[in-house]
């Protein structure tokens, strides 16, 4: 039994990660840190977890702690996870990974030279409906990808994490907070990078100093065409289509695991198949995952390079935004050991 630390508990692992913990098999909440000391206790009383500490040092350093999940504000994300790194705790970092590429760099290169596992938390990797549609494209059933789409928007309004407007702490505005999500789960489904992106933005009073609304043009390295839809201003939406030569694979909520998601297989404007998946588990399967990775010794499904990539493209997404041009995206070296 894998015991997780959680570094920056808070709205996230309250709305998602302990009900996830609840359902996994070979992992369980042993410790967790928050900056306020009572806040702190309060939610170890809470979700009855045996530790609580005010910062991610402490928390790495508990001999009841055998893995670290990072769930701080993205600012934090270096830090944490280079903390963890130090005490030669393996962790899983959420996304985006970190503020830019370069502090990805740093956490990838020093988890090497330690010889520690650093994964990503990519949800939807995890999620059911999008390995059937992954499995799907990769057994030719639509042909050759022409076009696709992905969005996730949601009404940012009230929300919670209130430094998501403050680009000294987060990584940027939806494009870094729910694009990321779009942009693996399109990498991750066609198996493929893109090679360039285009970008359109605006904010709004609201919005602070972050894009409240953006559309992304992603070219692939195959020749399939993306868009990627990200807002704050209308209600939750999670469409994902890939339109191929041959078929169309949809999912209206394929970016959600809320509720069950149906995945459509279209031919000649007719569904030929209609499969409905349950992503209820995607987040125990993440930890459990994880948890195998670190009993035995084994590739966690998304190491730290797949945050380092999805943050290289969120960097050019953002160089595009500013530049009004088409902007080049760089391709990690994969021959590099892990």
């Amino acid at each position: 039994m894998i015991r997780f630390g959680i570094a920056g508990f808070g709205l996230h692992a309250v709305r998602r990660l302990m009900p996830g913990f609840a359902l996994a098999k070979s992992c369980k909440v042993s410790a967790l840190s928050r900056r306020d000391p009572q806040k702190a206790a309060a939610s170890a009383r809470e979700y009855g977890i045996p530790q609580a500490f005010t910062s991610t040092g402490e928390l790495c350093r508990c001999p009841e702690v055998d893995a670290v999940l990072v769930t701080s504000p993205d600012v934090c994300h270096l830090a944490d996870v280079l903390a963890a790194v130090r005490a030669g705790k393996p962790v899983l970092c959420e996304k985006p990974m970190a503020m830019n590429a370069d502090e990805c760099r740093q956490m990838v290169e020093s988890a090497r030279k330690a010889g520690v596992l650093l994964g990503v938390a990519h949800i939807f990797r995890f999620e059911e409906s999008t390995a059937r549609i992954r499995e799907h494209i990769a057994s030719g059933a639509i042909g050759r990808p022409v076009f696709a789409r992905a969005e996730f928007s949601y009404l940012g309004s009230g929300h919670g994490r209130t430094w998501l407007y403050n680009r000294a702490v987060a990584a940027g505005g939806p494009v870094a907070d729910v694009g990321v999500h779009c942009v693996d789960t399109l990498r991750f489904i066609l198996q493929d990078e893109p090679r360039r992106v285009m970008a359109l933005g605006r904010s709004d009073a609201r919005s602070g100093d972050v894009e409240a609304v953006a559309i992304l043009t992603l070219e692939f390295s195959r020749g399939t065409l993306a868009t990627v839809l990200v807002s704050t201003r209308v209600g939750y939406r999670t469409p994902l289509e890939i339109v191929g030569d041959a078929g169309v694979l949809r999912a209206d909520d394929g970016l959600t695991v809320d509720k069950p998601v149906t995945v459509e297989l279209w031919r000649d404007r007719q569904i030929g198949s209609s499969e409905t998946l349950s992503n209820h588990l995607a987040y125990a399967h993440q930890v459990d995952s994880f948890a195998a990775a670190i009993e035995n010794a084994r590739p966690f499904p998304v190491p730290g390079e797949e945050g380092w990539q999805n943050q290289i493209i969120l960097d050019a997404a953002y160089r595009s935004l500013s530049s009004g041009k088409s902007e080049e995206v760089n391709i990690l070296d994969r021959s590099v050991p892990r």
